[in-house]
């Protein structure tokens, strides 16, 4: 396991987002970022704790070192932990001026069960990567 650990919360029913959370497995090999499901006890927690709505959250949730990351600054703080690339592709993110990249953001967010589909219950965790996931 890693020395530092980052928790990363997630809409466990969202198909958007358990694509992203495959994504995050598939490339951080260094084992850095856990995973907490908003509908869990953790993610729930950890919602509250930063200031977003558990029950209908417009943003995941990353915690870095205690404090809260949403949109796209989160998203740009994971691709430069990937390294290579990705560096490159979060340094591009942040480029565009959070007032544009925010907001086209938070309308996925609020449109993401219309545009990718919802899941009947959360996203269960391969064995081998269940290790990596909180609750």
């Amino acid at each position: 396991m890693a020395e530092r650990e980052d928790v990363i919360v997630f809409d466990g029913v969202c198909v958007l987002c358990s694509r992203w959370v495959d994504f995050v497995l598939r490339h951080d090999h260094a084992g850095r970022f856990r995973l907490a499901a908003m509908q869990g006890t953790h993610g729930r927690r950890l919602l509250q704790a930063h200031g977003l709505s558990a029950d209908d959250p417009a943003s995941f949730l990353l915690v870095h070192d205690g404090r809260g990351h949403t949109d796209t600054d989160a998203i740009a703080h994971i691709l430069r932990e990937f390294g290579g690339r990705w560096r490159v592709a979060a340094s591009l993110l942040l480029a565009i001026p959070r007032l544009c990249r925010d907001p086209a953001y938070r309308w996925i967010a609020r449109h993401r069960y219309r545009l990718f589909g919802r899941r009947a219950s959360c996203r269960l965790p391969e064995p081998a990567q269940s290790w990596r996931f909180l609750d």
